[in-house]
């Protein structure tokens, strides 16, 4: 039964499988790189060695192979935030956890979630209506976390979930290692945000 498995035709997949990955890797750090204006097919195909129409063996377009990235990091880190969260009981921990380990994300130099929702205004408006649908999940999970703290009747939930998205997706426009880490900045957003909800 092994054997049949191993055949020529599963190698063959594999072996294009493999390849389209390594394609993606290449594409996802000249998208975070030069962005989504800046990079074209061409640029891949030379970077990744493959030229002409070959390419497309792999993609089916920029348009495609930048939508297919852009959610694939951004469900990623969504799935990395839920489980954080999922370790606490606690609402306000969770929300701790939610901000430490988004800083964390955003914070990696090798990340490609921060390069990727950056490039939103630069795409043809067909590709952002997509994005939007993947983000739109993404928010959920804030959107679900904000619902369940123990806010004051007269803060506005919406409001309050934006302003926190907002900082928190900002950090890496003027963080830099040294004095305080991820983590630490995470824990400083969680306090804030918490000031004027004391514990009960």
């Amino acid at each position: 039964m092994d054997g049949m498995l191993e055949g020529p035709n599963t190698r063959q997949r594999d072996g294009a499988s493999e390849r389209r990955r390594e394609i993606q890797e290449i594409a996802a750090q000249l998208f975070a790189r030069k962005g989504y204006r800046g990079t074209s097919i061409r640029d891949i195909g030379e970077k990744a060695g493959v030229l002409g129409g070959s390419l497309y063996h792999h993609i089916k377009s920029k348009d495609a192979l930048f939508v297919e990235l852009h959610n694939e990091a951004l469900n990623s880190a969504a799935e990395r935030i839920a489980q954080a969260m999922a370790a606490q009981a606690d609402p306000w921990e969770k929300l701790r956890a939610a901000c430490r380990t988004l800083l964390e994300i955003q914070s990696d130099p090798n990340s490609l979630t921060l390069p990727m929702m950056n490039d939103f205004r630069e795409v043809p408006d067909k590709v952002r209506a997509e994005l939007i649908e993947c983000r739109d999940k993404f928010e959920a999970l804030f959107a679900g976390l904000v619902r369940d703290l123990p806010l004051p009747d007269d803060i506005d939930r919406s409001i309050y979930r934006n302003l926190l998205l907002s900082l928190l997706n900002s950090v890496a426009d003027w963080y830099r290692p040294g004095r305080l880490s991820p983590q630490e900045i995470g824990d400083q957003v969680y306090r804030i945000f918490r000031h004027h909800c004391p514990p009960a």
